[in-house]
Parts: structure tokens; sequence; C-alpha cells
């Protein structure tokens, strides 16, 4: 074998540009000159230029120096869904020399009590329709100045109005809720709009977001990304993905939650810094009325993941689309499949280009060339990151071998927020961190995910991977999705357990089987197969493997 295929690393091209910037908010101010009278923003029609995003975050960040004597460093949760609210709010609170942090607005108390307290969040910007839960676990926290918005707050009149009445009164998704002490974000950019600001200094070292996350052990904790990290990725992506894109010329459907690692450094970072249009869509599970928002658009760029994909593939209304402008579509958050690539790939005619990160790495690890994509990859390293796999005794491997994939560059987290000896667990003394997911380098330079780690099923002694099986039943014409976990089993140790959504009622476990059979070695080939109408998801649209395996769990119990 050659000295080539036994090198235990792959290192991406150089990195440039790192030292230009010395804050993500030097990175916006810039962006805002050059591109003033450039779409910035769109959600529900409603657009912000360039030119409107510097004067309303500029307003938000007046106010908080101003009323909330907040200090730079401290902490600010931003619960939102898709909406314009979010961009201000971000860039508002770092130009106040706030830490952002990001929450799902799905949360339940529990999980959102635990966010506030661990972070030392102040402040909390929060749509009004789930500040019912704030309202219980205000008093178990930290915060002391709470601002709450409405979804159709960014909109004009009477149409602000229309859309507020209609989520309260006729949807009635806003709960009753008590927080007498509560601002409006409205009247926040109000009166902020008569104050003076003055952009707070913040070094590339500081932090700029605190996104919580899983991690690769334990509970959710918070990834301290400083503006360092959030900069490089940033890059990284326009070295990556740039090449595909002309600066402030394009349109990108962000159907993906901004909060989100994922669409956060790409919307919010990547495409603000090339003078891009991104156009934010609130709830993409309504496929009716997503369909018929992307019907008016002229856009050259769609953000989605795997489930999305396929959902969007399976309707007629979305076939008849003009996709003569889309040129670039990315994948990210899970594995991709090989029938949801070909699909879009035939329905759309624009090929899908996988990427792959984490929240510790702010999130991009690798990504498939545009003009050289690999199907099946996640692609190469990107710009000034090195990537390797290593054995359970930490020694790395020679190509062609699947271990455990670590990663080292300028986008890797600081740390886990207050957890000291959870941040050894995942990174070493060099800064490499492990990422809790199996992976092979190839000779070429490219890198394929296996699977989870934690994920992997051992039957008889042999591993099996989920994303294996996964991909070959999802080949199958009736099926819509799938997803494998592990089961106890008394003779092999763990059997293979497919659960499927088919779009044929009359597909059985059997026909998946011999479907399987026909390209996987008899020990993958699932044991059971269960239907379902629907797989459990995250926010993002990924499948829940934990909740299938903890519902199996419970039933033999």
């Amino acid at each position: 074998m050659s000295e080539h295929a036994t090198a235990p690393v792959l290192n991406g091209p150089a990195l440039e540009g790192l030292d230009d910037y010395a804050s993500v908010i030097d990175v916006f101010k810039i962006s805002a000159k050059k591109f003033a009278d450039k779409p910035a923003f769109t959600c529900m029609g409603q657009t912000l230029t360039y030119a409107e995003l510097d004067k309303q975050s500029q307003a938000f960040a007046a106010w908080l120096q101003h009323e909330t004597g907040l200090e730079p460093g401290d902490r600010i949760a931003i619960q939102l869904p898709n909406v314009l609210q979010f961009p201000v709010a971000v860039f508002g609170a770092m130009r106040a020399g706030l830490v952002v942090v990001n929450t799902n607005p799905l949360y339940t108390e529990r999980e959102m009590a635990h966010q506030f307290k661990d972070s030392g969040a102040k402040a909390i910007l929060i749509l009004a329709n789930m500040a019912d839960k704030l309202e219980k676990v205000l008093d178990r926290t930290d915060i002391k100045h709470v601002l709450v918005t409405e979804l159709g707050d960014m909109h004009g009149f009477p149409k602000r109005l229309l859309i507020n009445a209609v989520v309260k009164y006729i949807k009635k998704m806003v709960p009753a809720y008590s927080l007498p002490t509560a601002v409006g974000f409205r009247e926040a950019l109000s009166k902020g709009a008569g104050l003076s600001h003055q952009d707070v200094e913040r070094t590339p070292d500081d932090v700029a977001a605190l996104q919580y996350t899983g991690g690769t052990t334990g509970l959710a904790k918070g990834s301290m990304l400083t503006h360092r990290n959030l900069i490089a990725n940033m890059l990284q992506a326009r070295a990556a993905i740039g090449p595909a894109l002309k600066d402030g010329e394009e349109t990108v459907i962000a159907p993906l939650p901004v909060y989100h690692i994922y669409t956060f450094t790409v919307n919010c970072l990547f495409l603000v810094e090339t003078g891009n249009h991104s156009v934010l869509i609130t709830n993409p599970r309504d496929l009716d009325n997503f369909v018929k928002e992307l019907k008016s658009l002229k856009f050259s760029g769609f953000i989605g993941l795997n489930t999305l994909f396929n959902a969007l593939c399976n309707r007629d209304d979305f076939k008849q689309l003009d996709f003569s402008r889309l040129k670039l579509t990315v994948s990210g958050g899970m594995a991709l499949t090989t029938a949801a690539a070909e699909r879009w790939e035939k329905v759309t005619g624009c090929a899908i280009a996988e990427g792959y990160g984490m929240t510790e790495t702010s999130p991009i690890v690798t990504f498939n060339p545009v003009d050289a994509i690999q199907l099946g990859t996640i692609g190469k390293p990107v710009a000034g990151t090195t990537v390797k796999v290593i054995d359970d005794d930490g020694q790395a491997l020679p190509y062609g071998e699947a271990g455990e994939l670590c990663v080292k560059g300028p986008q890797v987290m600081k740390g886990y927020w207050n957890l000291p000896e959870e941040t050894a667990k995942a990174m070493d003394s060099d800064g490499w961190i492990r990422t809790g997911d199996i992976a092979v380098l190839q000779e070429d330079g490219y890198v394929k995910i296996v699977d989870r780690k934690k994920d992997m099923i051992i039957v008889s002694g042999f591993n099996v991977y989920p994303n294996e099986i996964e991909d070959v039943v999802a080949g199958h014409p009736d099926v819509v999705e799938a997803a494998v976990v592990g089961v106890p089993d008394e003779e092999a140790g763990e059997a293979i357990k497919l659960f499927v959504v088919s779009r044929n009622r009359d597909l059985d476990g059997e026909t998946l089987r011999q479907w399987c059979k026909k390209e996987l070695t008899g020990y993958k080939v699932p044991k059971t197969v269960e239907f379902r109408d629907e797989l459990p998801k995250t926010n993002v649209g990924k499948v829940l493997r934990r909740e299938l395996r903890d519902q199996e769990t419970k039933q033999s119990a």
C-alpha cells in the first residue's frame, strides 16, 4: 500500500481571510453598507433590506443598552421560529455585546427552565405563542428582562393586525399568559430608534453564541461558539459553497429553523456576508402553503434535509414549479439517502450537495464540491480543517477503515459552557474533537459517514449501521421514510427492527425483507418490520431513532 493510502488525516485547503474581521458585527456592518438596497430576509411576503436590517438591529441594540443595564458578555435567550424578528434580534443583541442563546420554540417547560438557568440568561425575546410556558418557569431562571413578540409584528399596517388576530383569535395559537413586566418587541424597537447607540467591540475569542446540543455525550450542553468560530465557518462556507453563487444576486429558501446552527451559520452569516437573500419559511410542515409560497419566488438556492426533500418530491404541485434558476441545493442535519437525492435531481434538475457538521463545529466540517458531488459521501474537509478516524484506543486508522471521526480546525468550539469535564471528554489538548460518528476516509479525499457510534447495532458480534439499511429500504418505490433501531434479542444479542412509512397500504414486511436480501448480507436484514403513519422527528425534521428505541424498551419491559 502506498504512503498516501495509509495517511492518517485529510486536510482541507488553506483558509483565507480569517483575520479580516474581529467579530460577527464587523461582517454585518460591512455587508449592510455594501448591499444596503438588496433584500436580506423575507418572511410571509414581508422583506427587510440590508439597510433596514441595519437600522432595526441598531434600534434594538440601543434599547438593550439604555433600558436593561445588561453588560457585554451577558446572555440573551432568543426563542423564535423563522420570522424577521430573529435576524433583527440576533444582530441587535450582538451589537450590544451580548451573547445569543438560541432556543427551540418547541421546547417543553422543563427544557426551557434547564437552558435558561444553565446559560444564566438575563433577558429573553420570546414569541407570544409560548409565553405561557415562560410564565411557569420564569422564577426558576435569572431572567430579568422579557420581550414578547407576535408572529406578524414585522409587517406593516394592516397586515400585521390581520396576521396577529388570526393567530390569536381564529387559530387560537396563543395561550393566555401573564408577564406584567414584559415589553413588546415593537415597543422596544420604536423606543430604541430614538436612542443613541454605540456598537460594542468584541474580540475574536469572545463567545458570540451559546448553541445548545445533546453533544457527543449526556444532557443538553451549551457549545461556546466564539466570533472567530462563526467567522471561520462563514469563510469556510464561502470557500466551499460560494463558487456556485454570485454575491448580492441569489435568493435562497430557508425552511429549516434559523435557531439551529445549520441555518444560523448558512443564512445569518454566510448569505449575509455575500449579500444574498434568505426566504424564511415559518412553518415548513404546512406543505400546502410552503409550495404555494415557492410558486411566487424565483429561487436559486435551497437549504434542506432528507425528510423535506422526500416530502416535497412526493407532491404533484411541487413538481410543477419553475426550477430553471435553481443551481444549488444543500443537504445537512441528517444522512441523505441515495433515493432522495436521485428523486430531487429528477424533479428539480439540480443535484444535492451534501455536507456534514455538528453544533460543536459551528457546524460545517466537510462539503461536497458543487462541481464534483460524490453521492453517498459528505464531501471533503472544508478550508482550514483536518479530519481523521480513530479506533477505540484512540489510534488513527488508515484510509478505508471505519472509526470515530475526529475534527480539528478554527470552527471547533471553545468548549461546553461551565462543563470542563464534559469538554475534556469531547476534546483533547491538541484541539481535536470527537464527533461520535463512525466514518471512513477515502483515498480520493472524500469522507463517508457510516453512522452514529451510539446507533450502531451489534448482531451476533457483527457491527450493523442503520444508515446502510435505511438507504436500501428508501430505494423501494413504496417507501416514504424508514428508520432502523436495535432491539434486545435472546439469540443474537440485538436484532434489527425496521420502521416504515409507506405510500402503499398493501406493502408488507416480508416484501421489504426480500428487498433487503437483494442488497444486504443476511445479518443486516431486518428481523421485524413495523409500519407507521409517521416517524418521530426533531423540529429540524431529523428522525428520532432514540425515541423509537425507548418505545421498544417500554413495550418489552
